[in-house]
């Protein structure tokens, strides 16, 4: 942040923009991106761009409300800021981030979380962008967009789903008690089904989480729910995996399996005692 504050000193009218502002907003880049060791700094367009060491000069047309102060420093807005790197990222990426940054919980259930920008300001934002490099992709990427997946590997969880002859998976679906009232609410839930998936990342292995999350499969499997556990190496070892847990999740609540993707074999692809069918 240092480095940042030192280059947009330099002048009253730069800024930080693309790659350096996404990281200074947090959003989720992928790992090509943790090496990058120029920043990129711009200026308003009819300046002259920055030419420095280790700087990547741009200049851009900033509109109302396109520049934010970060810890003193004026850096792209986070809208602005995916606008900007869409064309460095794919599809799937763009829906990791922008899943991110309309991610918002409401429910009691979970701890209450604000959207950096609420998914309509998004789109509409996108839109008075449309002649921008890589537009045509982030708006393909938005049609995937949904409310309420907190990591990149819940949005490709979802992805996997919906692209798959299973049926729709939503997140921030409440599952209620018998008094009504909200008890527990899964990452991805089908209610038709009663059958819900849960992505256990590497927090989930602390020991005052795992008493939560135990306390959590006890919940929704009382309240009769299917539930099907995914963690890391389930996303690695891909779509079979994925979609198959699911699958025989989904039967047991009822679902008709016109593929019979429930049974698909998982010989030798699970880490049990004794090979698994």
């Amino acid at each position: 942040m240092e480095s940042c504050r030192a280059h947009t000193s330099v002048t009253s009218s730069s800024f930080i923009s693309h790659i350096t502002a996404a990281k200074i907003h947090g959003l989720f880049l992928p790992s090509r991106f943790e090496a990058a060791q120029c920043l990129d700094v711009a200026r308003p367009r009819g300046e002259s761009s920055p030419r420095r060491r280790h700087v990547n000069g741009r200049r851009l047309l900033l509109g109302p409300g396109d520049l934010v102060i970060v810890a003193g420093v004026p850096v792209t807005s986070v809208q602005r800021t995916l606008v900007d790197i869409a064309s460095l990222l794919t599809l799937d990426e763009l829906v990791d981030i922008a899943d991110q940054i309309v991610c918002e919980h409401h429910s009691k259930c979970v701890p209450p979380k604000t959207a950096m920008v609420e998914r309509n300001a998004l789109n509409a934002y996108i839109a008075e962008h449309a002649g921008a490099r890589g537009m045509r992709k982030l708006l393909a990427a938005m049609e995937w967009v949904r409310v309420g997946s907190d990591s990149p590997p819940e949005t490709r969880l979802r992805l996997i789903i919906a692209r798959s002859p299973l049926p729709d998976f939503e997140p921030n679906v409440e599952i209620l008690g018998p008094d009504g009232l909200a008890m527990v609410a899964p990452d991805l839930a089908n209610e038709e089904y009663k059958t819900c998936a849960e992505y256990d990342g590497n927090h989930h292995f602390t020991p005052e989480q795992q008493t939560k999350d135990h306390d959590r499969d006890f919940v929704t499997n009382s309240l009769g729910w299917h539930q099907a556990l995914i963690n890391r190496k389930d996303m690695q070892a891909g779509e079979l995996i994925l979609v198959t847990k699911l699958a025989r999740m989904l039967v047991r609540g009822g679902w008709p399996d016109p593929k019979n993707l429930a049974g698909q074999s998982l010989r030798g692809a699970l880490n049990t005692r004794r090979e698994f069918q």
